[in-house]
């Protein structure tokens, strides 16, 4: 596989699963890596602009329902996520899953939580 194959191979989903009752989210990618986000994290390091403001960073916001209602697929770079207590702004694209993904599996939750901002993907 060539370079730029593998490259679009870790950004593109091949499954997508949010099982019910469940408090995580989970990504198969195309390149067979499997990426386990717990809703914290999703809903702590929501990317948008109500959440965020506009500055270049991501800042983990404690607080938030954390039981997942919705996915919708927005176009063929991101999914949006619609909690349960109506917010429903955030787009998450999969390269910022990829990442979050990444680094989730490097630093776990609690690691990603006390580093506590970002920078956008």
């Amino acid at each position: 596989m060539a370079d730029d194959d593998r490259l679009i191979a870790r950004l593109v989903p091949k499954g997508v699963r949010a099982p019910h009752g469940s408090r995580t989210f989970e990504i198969t990618w195309a390149d067979g890596h499997k990426s386990l986000y717990p809703h914290e994290i999703l809903r702590g390091f929501c990317p948008c602009a109500s959440c965020q403001g506009h500055s270049g960073r991501i800042r983990f916001v404690e607080g938030g329902n954390l039981d997942l209602r919705e996915i919708e697929q927005v176009g063929n770079y991101a999914v949006g996520l619609g909690w349960a207590d109506g917010h429903r702004s955030g787009i998450y694209s999969f390269r910022y899953l990829r990442a979050l993904g990444d680094m989730l599996d490097t630093e776990g939750a609690d690691g990603l939580k006390a580093i506590g901002e970002l920078p956008r993907a």
